[in-house]
């Protein structure tokens, strides 16, 4: 008996692993997750797209649109070209920029203040940028 038993022992440890891997692969595959054909998963991952993200708007135009909001909200211009002056130098890679963000300030002055009082904020950040923007709206 001990002979037959081992024997058995034997047997069931060389079909069981192949028996529980065999009935794990079909469980997996039975599943719904598991069906690979190419419109189901491309449905799948078409149903959950959303809008398309927008581009984000560069480091620059965040900073331009920033401070124009701030003269629009009444900080004086002399503060905000400060400001602006305080950010090329922290952030050098902003410099090529600074001519343009500087002519958008002299405009959004000439639009809060008129075109004399914005003249008398100009001072000579990015060159004459600024009072270049005051001259193109005056």
């Amino acid at each position: 008996m001990t002979h037959t038993a081992r024997r058995i022992g034997r047997s069931l440890a060389l079909v069981l692993p192949v028996v529980l891997v065999l009935s794990g692969t079909l469980a997996v595959t039975m599943v719904p997750w598991a069906d690979t054909s190419s419109s189901q998963v491309l449905t799948a991952s078409a149903e959950d797209v959303s809008v398309p993200a927008k581009p984000r708007p560069a480091p620059h135009e965040v900073l331009r649109d920033t401070l124009v909001g701030e003269i629009q909200q009444g900080k004086e211009p002399g503060d905000v070209l400060t400001h602006l002056q305080q950010e090329v130098d922290k952030r050098p890679s902003l410099a090529e920029h600074c001519v343009g963000i500087a002519r958008a300030l002299g405009r959004a002055a000439v639009g809060a203040y008129g075109p004399t009082k914005a003249q008398s904020f100009a001072r000579p950040v990015c060159d004459t940028s600024y009072a270049s923007g005051v001259a193109s709206m005056g």
